[in-house]
């Protein structure tokens, strides 16, 4: 399935950005754009002093850098020197700096030439900006008057566009700074420690680099989730879940971790403050506080979204999990309700006697107490169901259908019982009725007492009782009985039914005639009457005119409804089907208009990613070669059956070939789908979606085909199921014929993800089959070793059966660009089908049989996932060697020199000794056949 749904995705975006933005913070914050060197970086350069930033201020609020007296400053390499320089200047806030910067060049212990270097290095390296340069002159005397000489005569060469005060004392130098601006070296009170101040800048940075450290962590496991496919089985579910919540859990330990160093560092600069009650924070001090506060605040957000967000995927963690149980019950459940209904199929619904109805009746009331439990678990999965979807369910679309299908299969089956117990309850009536005749009645009379007077009044008496009755109930129940229930009956039962009805007829007229004999003799008796007992059997056969047009048309009437309420059903799915056509050529017609046509508008070509240039094809596949099928075409067909659904059939079958471009279609799907993840979220399909006001995505709409030519198959299908009369054939060949199609898509996509074939897979004839299976190899060379690995370690292998060769490749999971999963197929092996035999049943296994190449000289057993898969493969196997064959029979029949005859009868016959070796299904009649011509021809 799909990595992540939409809702989980635009979480997993919003983590992401709002990381990405924390990052962004943290590096204004410490101004990574204009200061890219840390403390740490230059460590060794800062503990030397030879320039600081202690922290005062101008009077205008400028930052002081102090170059205090160092013996060293000439022999500061030019590098260090730039970088302890550019350091410093990078500290003050923007808005400090844009002031300008007061350099302070302490000299007084130093030499005019020293002051000249300082000077000239400062003015060809400094990367701030000036705003003034107070230099501290040499106090030696000599030095001194050296010194205001130098000044005037190079100062032209500094090349400095501010003023260049030079200072004899301190407290000339206090006139321009506030002695609370300067440390106590300067004969100011600014408390300054060098060492403490690299010691809170390295801290400070190394907070804010765990801060950016922390949100690339959760940026990369936010990455990770975009990728992470969900699992699709309960155990698998489990795992993911634990895996991520530990993930988290690391990741909240980092983040407390952060959040500790940084609420340490942060008392310890507000300590500073409490040294002394007239203690302050000097500006830079103050802006270290603001650094650390700010990038707690960014810590804490970055908690926050962090925390939003998880909360969000536990959620959907925890909902996958309900899924993934909720589809393994379902598909427990299914499969005991299909055991269910294949169990009431196969109870019958008729029975030819009142015995066998009753036992069948009896077969059914049990096979419905045994279901009750399932069906009770069913609907309970069902309500489970409806509670998770009723808690806002992130799978409604998946769950509401199963709940519809577990449903809808106990209603069926409910109804079916019904349905059969209503059936095989009307049939013990009929049985019953068929029971019941007036004979036994008529054969129990003694006719020797029907001489005298009393006993003819007396037979006569039973007689009309008989016919009363039978008047009212018996001879004219099974006739309704028969009428009433004629839509339901088998065939079996009408013949019985039928029967029964003209034997009750003949039955009457006996009666009939018994009646008028016995009314004569308690009339009168004149002479002796001979016994005769009745035989229904030399009854005359007369059609009973009364009654024979009631019953036909009963039949008519009944025919005429089961005709109606199936025409009705077919128009409905035809219905159906034309409906569903329209709405996907409107939809197909959106696309073209919509997405495709817009591509080459020149209006919306700033808003067209650079991915998607000259790639229309592959975005779009031959979307307009099916457009233009279904619009001029296969939309006005179906429209024509509209009134004749009998004729779908041959509509489907007529445009055959035009259907094939679907395959083109599906094995475009996966180039299609990569070009999409590379601008899919781009200004111009969002806008296209906008003017569209589809709420789905292109890449939603770009399935619409696969998932058009599936549905056809499956509308046959019910076309099929209620149609009777004409043509069902044209349906059941049309049916067959979408599968085939479904079928030769499949293989398709398959066959396009061979790799390492170095032939061509064009010149190997029709992909017949394909499928995985467990493969053993049993070679006659090689090392005995490997052979006994080989027998009893199976391989892994996805065969490909073409007409001319069979492929063993190895499957392999692929992820494209960090999504879902493809397979491909590496291709390890080929066997030539010319050379090629097969033995149907291996010993110990009826999944397994063998594929045998150049006589036995390599065999592999191959082990099909089920019995169903072995036939189909058994089967397309010999049917290939069997048309190889029938050619060879060809050969023969139109060669005429003995050599070739020679040759083609010989291999006629190693071809269908590859066949039938060692297989228990094929007959020796056809090898008998063949070794007969052999003989004949005396080879």
């Amino acid at each position: 399935m799909l990595c992540w749904l939409r809702e989980d995705e635009m979480s997993v975006q919003e983590l992401l950005q709002r990381v990405e933005c924390v990052i962004t913070h943290v590096d204004e914050i410490m101004q990574q754009d204009i200061r890219p060197l840390l403390a740490v970086d230059i460590i060794e350069q800062l503990h030397r002093q030879f320039a600081s930033l202690s922290g005062g201020r101008g009077k205008d609020g400028a930052p002081i850098i102090t170059f205090p007296e160092c013996s060293g400053f000439s022999e500061v390499p030019e590098e260090d020197f730039l970088n302890v320089v550019t350091y410093l200047t990078s500290i003050p806030s923007l808005d400090a700096a844009s002031i300008g910067f007061i350099i302070i060049i302490d000299r007084r212990k130093d030499k005019w030439s020293s002051v000249k270097a300082s000077l000239s290095r400062i003015a060809g390296a400094f990367p701030g900006n000036l705003q003034l340069v107070l230099v501290l002159r040499p106090s030696r005397f000599f030095q001194k008057h050296i010194a205001d000489i130098g000044i005037k005569l190079h100062k032209d060469d500094f090349k400095m566009k501010v003023p260049i005060v030079m200072l004899n004392s301190l407290s000339d130098l206090h006139g321009y700074v506030d002695k609370s601006q300067l440390t106590r070296e300067l004969g100011g009170n600014l408390e300054y420690c060098h060492s403490q101040w690299i010691h809170h800048r390295t801290a400070i940075e190394n907070f804010a680099m765990t801060v950016k450290t922390t949100a690339q962590m959760l940026q990369k496991f936010g990455t990770d989730l975009a990728e992470t496919e969900l699992p699709n089985d309960v155990q698998c579910t489990k795992d993911l879940l634990t895996a991520h919540t530990d993930k988290h859990n690391n990741l909240k330990d980092e983040l407390r971790l952060a959040v500790k160093q940084g609420t340490t560092l942060y008392s310890c600069i507000k300590d500073q403050s409490a040294k002394s009650e007239d203690h302050e924070l000097n500006p830079d001090e103050m802006e270290n506080q603001t650094t650390v506060e700010r990038l707690l605040a960014q810590l804490d957000e970055t908690e926050n979204a962090f925390e939003q967000f998880w909360s969000k995927h536990h959620l959907k963690l925890e909902q996958c999990l309900q899924l993934r149980h909720f589809e393994q019950d379902f598909r427990e459940v299914k499969v005991s309700l299909d055991s269910l209904i294949d169990s009431l199929n196969s109870l019958s619904d008729t029975g030819d006697c009142v015995a066998r109805v009753e036992k069948m009746l009896k077969e059914l009331k049990t096979l419905e107490e045994k279901a009750q439990a399932t069906l009770e678990k069913a609907q309970l999965h069902a309500l489970h169901g409806d509670q998770l979807i009723q808690s806002n369910h992130y799978a409604v679309d998946s769950i509401r259908p199963k709940c519809v299908e577990l449903r809808r299969v106990c209603d069926d089956f409910s109804n079916e019982v019904k349905k059969k117990t209503d059936i095989l309850s009307k049939s013990l009536q009929i049985h019953q009725g068929i029971d019941k005749s007036g004979i036994y009645l008529l054969a129990s009379q003694a006719v020797d007492k029907c001489q005298s007077q009393e006993g003819a009044e007396s037979a006569l008496t039973d007689i009309e009782h008989f016919l009363e009755s039978a008047e009212k109930n018996q001879l004219t129940e099974l006739r309704n009985l028969h009428n009433q229930y004629e839509v339901v009956l088998s065939e079996d039962i009408k013949v019985h039914v039928l029967k029964a009805l003209k034997r009750l007829e003949d039955v009457q007229e006996m009666f009939e005639k018994r009646h008028l004999s016995l009314k004569r003799l308690s009339a009168k008796q004149t002479r002796p009457i001979q016994p005769v007992a009745p035989r229904p059997e030399s009854s005359p056969k007369r059609p009973s005119v009364k009654n024979t047009p009631r019953t036909a048309g009963g039949q008519q009437r009944n025919l005429i409804f089961v005709f109606s309420a199936n025409l009705n059903e077919d128009m409905h799915i035809m219905t159906e089907l034309i409906e569903t056509e329209r709405l996907y050529v409107e939809e197909l017609q959106s696309i073209m208009e919509g997405y495709f046509a817009e591509l080459n508008n020149s209006e919306l070509s700033h808003l067209m990613p650079p991915s998607l240039e000259n790639k229309r094809d592959v975005l779009f596949g031959n979307l307009p070669e099916i457009y233009e099928f279904h619009n001029k075409t296969f939309l006005m067909e179906l429209e024509n059956c509209a009134e004749k659904p009998e004729l779908v059939g041959t509509c489907f079958l007529k445009r055959v070939e035009e259907l094939q471009v679907y395959e083109k279609y599906c094995q475009n799907k996966p180039r299609s789908e990569i070009l999409w993840r590379q601008c899919g979220d781009s200004l111009f399909f969002q806008e296209c979606q906008k003017k569209l006001d589809h709420k789905l995505s292109l890449d939603a709409y770009l399935l619409k085909p696969v998932q058009r030519i599936t549905k056809y198959q499956l509308m046959l299908k019910e076309m099929l199921k209620c149609s009777n009369g004409e043509g069902i054939a044209e349906l059941e060949e049309a049916l067959a014929t979408m599968l085939d199609i479904i079928k030769s898509v499949n293989d398709s996509m398959h066959q396009i993800a061979i790799t390492g074939f170095e032939g061509n897979l064009s010149e190997l004839g029709k992909l017949l089959m394909q499928g995985s299976f467990n493969v053993w190899t049993d070679h006659k060379k090689g090392h005995s070793k490997v052979k006994d690995l080989a027998r009893f370690k199976p391989m892994q292998r996805h065969l490909f059966l073409y007409d001319k060769m069979l492929l063993f490749c190895k499957k392999r999971e692929e992820t494209t660009d960090g999504h879902e999963k493809t397979p491909s197929y590496s291709f390890k092996h080929s066997l030539k089908m010319s050379s090629v035999g097969i033995t149907e049943n291996v010993k110990g296994d009826s999944k397994k049989f063998e594929v045998w190449y150049n006589g036995r000289e390599e065999v592999y057993i191959i082990q099909a996932p089920s019995m169903d898969v072995k036939n189909m493969w058994v089967s397309e196997i010999r049917k290939v060697l069997t048309g190889q064959l029938e050619a060879c029979r060809g050969m023969y029949t139109h060669t005429h020199t003995f050599s070739s005859e020679n040759n083609s009868v010989r291999l006629c016959y190693l071809i269908f000794h590859r066949i039938t070796l060692q297989s228990q299904q094929v007959k020796d009649e056809p090898f008998y056949k063949y070794t007969a011509l052999i003989h004949h021809d005396k080879l």
